[in-house]
């Protein structure tokens, strides 16, 4: 296929996911058309069945997206191999606050309607995934079960993000992750 093919492809998925997600903002999924999401994607119905055949495809599609970059986001301090520790990580290296601001209103929906049913506890397994790798390349600390550890620190920034969220994004996401690197320095100390 080329170039011209993929740039019309991903142009179109855009503006569907871009339709969807203004769409969620007044609605739940279940509410919500085809018929409707193609209206604000300015694109036609065939369009849509070309690339979707339902339109929990389209959500899927865009959540799988999403994740992808959450978990990349995540990872970013320890692609160059080095052991990070709350010690020896700085601000610029905590890239999960740029995603979330990134894709911000996605987040936004989340938390503050039930348009996305579920959607929640799909993210926060994934950041307990996250942080079970992590924990999992510390030392053992003793009388501390690895997986619960995992869990609250999970739990503990998707709270961060919530709180985040219901101030509107009052707060850049480098200060967030300021906020973040200078919790996790106080409650090792603490």
């Amino acid at each position: 296929m080329d170039n011209y093919h993929d740039r019309r492809i991903r142009k179109s998925k855009i503006a569907l996911k871009n339709a969807l997600i203004s769409l969620l903002k007044q609605k739940n999924l279940q509410q919500i058309t085809v018929t409707e999401i193609v209206q604000v994607a300015d694109v036609n119905r065939g369009t849509f069945y070309k690339h979707y055949q339902y339109k929990e495809e389209l959500v899927e599609e865009m959540v799988d997206s999403i994740i992808v970059d959450l978990i990349d986001s995540y990872r970013a301090p320890y692609k160059k191999g080095e052991n990070l520790s709350v010690d020896n990580l700085n601000v610029s290296a905590i890239k999960i606050f740029d995603h979330v601001e990134n894709h911000s209103e996605f987040y936004a929906i989340i938390a503050k309607s039930n348009a996305l049913i579920g959607l929640q506890s799909r993210i926060c397994k994934q950041l307990t995934d996250l942080m079970s790798e992590v924990v999992e390349q510390s030392r053992e600390i003793k009388g501390i079960e690895l997986n619960l550890l995992a869990s609250y620190q999970a739990y503990a920034i998707w709270g961060l993000i919530i709180e985040w969220i219901n101030q509107d994004f009052k707060y850049s996401a480098t200060y967030m992750s300021n906020q973040l690197l200078t919790i996790l320095q106080f409650t090792r100390y603490s």
